[in-house]
Order: structure tokens, then sequence, then C-alpha cells
């Protein structure tokens, strides 16, 4: 086979797991193809490691397929036993060596800083020592979780050596970029912090260096929906157009699940719509007990992502009250401008972490944590709002979305870096 001439690597916590992480990857790499790369791969992680994470994963039988083009590798450990979590890392990083080491110009791009930055970084530095001088050009994405969970747990741990290593990887990049203008500002306070205590000088360089690149969202699969797809949807799950509150996210206390099961109990549109919880999570099982009672709420575990926006589509108001936390704050919102996109109700949301940036001031927008406030956005829409109005925030809410279309994202992203890309997340 010819060596190809243009190549994108994404190392990332791919598929089967579900995270924005996974999505944006996924969109990046298809949008890759369209764009002359001939190599294309993901560079991720052995399934049973996934497994053994602990984190949410899809089904492996119900993995939508990627194109054709898109090569997936999950490198087995290097060493044995005693190396118990290094072992994944080294295969990562040593496959990227090899990649490195063949003469093609190539781009790395990490997204989630640990451990995907140490991967790219690491294996550059090899490669260049071992006398490859490869042709790369780096930058490194922070994603929002890795801030707010990695930076601020060693800030809070008082492990400053620990955050010491981390910027000085992802300064140490040719490019540094954050996944919103919230995110940029947290990686700035978190510098700040750092510098106070180390006496290092982090955060002038984040303030100079750093800039804001949105998730990519393939909008084509939310948009244009065909309404007989949608009654058929609603139909199988025993719901009807404008008959529910649509909650489809993570089931976790962070998105504000308790306090919109809370505000549902007060709320006078209750007589006339149900709450779907669509998703899977920590909390999902507790939640379940606790309204097994209330034959007005609809837990659905299995949605999946062929039918997703024909939900979102269906539902007379998406609610999303996201809050902070200490383990998780929300950076952007991806489901957010993927309701956005597929039509249908309003979305209630608050204004937390980068939500604001995400629905761009076309969302009702309600105190983060307040139930009373939740339960009245709820009963506006339902009971007060006209069809006009709700088809102009509808209108508004697609035309703002729109603006997160992962062609025009990696055209941006892109536009100042060579050719051939390296992504990892």
């Amino acid at each position: 086979m010819s060596r190809p001439s243009r190549r994108l690597v994404i190392v990332v916590r791919a598929d089967p797991v579900i995270c924005g992480h996974s999505g944006e990857a996924r969109n990046l790499a298809e949008v890759a193809l369209t764009r002359g790369f001939d190599d294309v791969r993901l560079l991720t992680w052995p399934i049973p490691v996934l497994q053994a994470a602990g984190l949410p994963l899809k089904p492996l039988d119900r993995i939508m397929p990627y194109s054709e083009g898109i090569t997936v590798e999950r490198p087995e450990p290097v060493g044995d036993y005693r190396v118990p979590d290094g072992r994944y890392l080294a295969g990562l990083t040593g496959r990227l060596v090899e990649l490195l080491a063949e003469p093609v110009p190539t781009t790395c791009v990490s997204m989630y800083l640990a451990p995907h930055d140490a991967v790219v970084r690491d294996a550059v530095d090899a490669a260049r020592a071992a006398g490859y001088a490869p042709d790369v050009h780096t930058i490194a994405k922070a994603v929002g979780s890795d801030v707010t969970n990695v930076i601020r747990s060693c800030l809070r741990q008082k492990r400053f050596g620990a955050a010491v290593v981390l910027f000085t990887r992802f300064l140490a990049n040719d490019q540094v970029i954050a996944v919103s203008e919230y995110t940029r500002q947290e990686i700035i306070a978190c510098a700040e912090a750092v510098d106070t205590h180390c006496g290092t000088r982090f955060a002038r360089q984040c303030v100079r260096r750093i800039s804001v690149s949105y998730p990519p969202i393939d909008t084509s699969a939310y948009l244009d929906l065909d309404p007989a797809l949608v009654d058929i949807a609603l139909k199988r799950r025993g719901l009807e157009r404008d008959g529910y509150v649509l909650f489809l996210s993570r089931v976790t206390r962070a998105k504000g699940i308790y306090d919109l099961v809370d505000a549902f109990a007060q709320c006078q549109a209750r007589s006339r719509v149900k709450l779907v919880v669509a998703g899977k999570g920590p909390e999902l099982e507790h939640l379940q007990a606790i309204t097994r009672h209330d034959d007005r709420i609809l837990f659905l575990t299995d949605v999946e992502d062929e039918e997703k926006p024909l939900l979102m589509n269906g539902c007379a108001v998406y609610a999303l009250p996201t809050k902070p936390e200490p383990d998780f704050v929300e950076t952007f919102g991806i489901a957010l401008t993927e309701k956005m996109l597929a039509g249908g109700g309003p979305v209630i949301t608050t204004t937390t972490g980068g939500v604001g940036e995400a629905v761009g001031g076309t969302a009702i927008l309600v105190e983060a944590g307040n139930t009373s406030h939740i339960a009245a956005a709820i009963d506006r829409v339902v009971l007060d709002m006209s069809a006009e109005e709700r088809q102009l925030m509808a209108d508004r809410a697609r035309e703002h979305a729109l603006s997160f279309d992962r062609v025009r994202v990696f055209d941006s992203l892109f536009a100042t870096s060579d050719p051939a890309v390296v992504l990892t997340g």
C-alpha cells in the first residue's frame, strides 16, 4: 500500500463511551474524510479498560458505524501486571511514536489534557529524541472537565506539583484552545492560583495564547426531520406531540435532575404533560425509586442516536437545569444545541458554566437549583405560550445552533494548522 499523504489520528475515549469528547472526535474524523485526509484513525482504549473504569457506555451492538476510511485502533498494554495503569499509556504513546516515525506531515491535537496530552507530548519528544525528526504541529484542547476535575482537584488538595506538570505540558504545545470562553477563564483563574503559590508565570501565557473552539456537531442529524418518523417514535413510547417535558442527558445531580423532578411535582402543567427522563447515570435507580408512585414520570434508558432527535422534536419543552457541583460544571452543553437544532418546544436551562454560550440568549433561563423558577418556566411554556411564540423561539434557537456545525468548527480550528492532524480526547 502507498504511504498516506495526509493523516488524522484521534487519541480519544471513543465509542462506546457516552461523552462529549467521543462525539467531538467522531465528528472531526468524519469531516476530515471530506477535507482530503487519506488516513483517519481513532487511537483509543481497549473495551475491558473502559468497562472497568465505570464510564457510561453504549451497548456494543448499537454503536453507529464510522464511515469507510476511519480505522479504530485499541493498543494492548505494554509490560505486565506490575505496572497497572502505565501499561495502557505506554501502548497509546508507543503506537503514536510509530505513526510519527513515518514521513507524513502531522498535526497532533489533544483533547482532555490528562492523560491524553501526556501521550502526545511524550510521543513527540520520544520521536524527536530517536532522530525521526517528525514534521509535527501540536494543538492541545481543554474540554472543560479536565480543568474542573483535574486542575481544581490539584488546587483543593494542594497538590501544586501536579498542577505545574499539567500547565507545563499544556503550554508546551504549539497551539492551545478551550472548548468555551467559560473554560478559558477557568484555566486562567487556575493558572493565577498556581502562580500565586508557586511563583510560576502560567497565567500570563494563558491569557495571551488560549483561544476558543466550540464542540463540532453533526447538524444534519437534527435538521429536516420527517414528521411521520417523529410520530412513529412517540407512539412506540406511548407519547404525544407537545405532551411531555423532556430531560435527555446523563442522570446526575449536576444536570439538575432532582431539581427538575421536584419542580415537576409543583407545576400546574403536570396535568397536561408527562416528564420523560431519557438517559442513564449514577442517580437513575434512586430517582426511579423515589418516583415509583408517580405515573406522570417516564424513564427511558434505551434511547439510541437515531431516536434522540425525534424525541427532542416532539417535546413540549426540553429542560436541563444544570448546576455547579464540586466534581462537575457544565462547560458548554452539547445536548442543548442538539435540541435547538431538532426543533420542538423551547429549552429551559440555567446560566451555569458555558451554557450561556451554547444557547446564546435563545432559551428560557432559570436560577440554578431554584425549583419554583423551573416549575414556573414549565407552566409558562405549556399553559401560556402561543404557537407563534414557540415557533419564533425555535427558529432563533436553530439559527444560533447552526454556528456549531462540525464543518464550520473543523475549518476554523484547522485554518492555521498543518493539513494533517492528530487529535486526542
